[in-house]
């Protein structure tokens, strides 16, 4: 074995047994109260056009979603792999959810960070589920809106900040007033149907916006909040969208490497498997 497959398989295996903590930046604020609850197991495949538990969030891109910080001012980090030293997933290995906290932005000001699905096929009975929380404890207030586009690409979002671009629906608000103690601090789970405003036919992508005033380190709100299992399901008379083969954008690019190196030397296997 040369030296470079030995310190692959070395970083593999640490990713395997959780061992490689997340940067500092991808904690929540000072005082936060960790959560051990071991998350649930995998559940089994259901038939829906997106199950996505957020194993690896490096894969996102090449499955059609996208990732864009478009706060006021961008700080150090935008979506990023759960950090199990802040609270764990609601299934699956304890990082495998995709998290956002105050370091959306600097100072303080407003975050918009986005999180796309691909685009999906809507007819009746579409439904999007999905599981979030913030820290136990938290102080620093959190929101997360669920928005919707039908003005296919849906690649806008407008200006910095305030700006939605082409998602001009708005499905749900979690903690619309940005109150303290408003948004679930254990995993809590939501979904939006036609009757919220999903349409019965046409193509179109749903966000998620981590979307908080104030916020940022110097900001009276904005702490650290967890998406995990999302299902999208799109109802009748759709057909399964097939993810592009477009390259990621440089956003994503450094994300993407270690993941490529390690599929390269054989470590897909590190993926968390579906029950039966």
């Amino acid at each position: 074995m040369n030296k470079l497959t030995l310190v692959v398989a070395s970083a593999a295996f640490c990713l395997a047994q959780g061992a490689i903590a997340a940067p500092a930046d991808q904690l929540a604020r000072a005082g936060f109260a960790v959560d051990m609850a071991a998350p649930n197991a995998n559940p089994a495949p259901l038939a829906i056009i997106v199950d996505e538990g957020f194993d690896d969030i490096t894969t996102l891109p090449g499955a059609g979603w996208t990732l864009q910080n478009n706060s006021t001012t961008v700080g150090s980090t935008t979506w990023f792999q759960g950090n199990d030293a802040v609270f764990p997933a609601f299934d699956g290995a304890t990082t495998a959810y995709i998290g956002a906290n105050f370091n959306s932005t600097t100072g303080a000001s407003i975050i918009s960070t986005w999180l796309v699905s691909p685009p999906i096929n809507f007819g009746n009975g579409a439904a999007v589920s999905f599981y979030t929380r913030t820290v136990t404890g938290s102080i620093f207030p959190d929101r997360l809106q669920v928005r919707l586009c039908t003005a296919m690409p849906c690649a806008s979002f407008g200006a910095a900040g305030e700006g939605i671009g082409d998602f001009a629906t708005l499905l749900t608000d979690i903690n619309a007033g940005e109150a303290s103690g408003g948004y679930p601090e254990d995993w809590t789970q939501f979904t939006v149907t036609n009757a919220e405003g999903l349409p019965t036919s046409g193509t179109g992508r749903v966000a998620f916006r981590y979307y908080v005033h104030d916020a940022g380190p110097s900001g009276n709100n904005s702490n650290y909040i967890g998406i995990d299992r999302v299902n999208i399901e799109e109802g009748t008379g759709g057909t399964p969208f097939v993810a592009p083969t477009a390259l990621p954008s440089i956003g994503t690019s450094a994300m993407i490497g270690l993941g490529a190196l390690l599929a390269l030397f054989g470590f897909a296997g590190l993926r968390r498997r579906r029950l039966n």
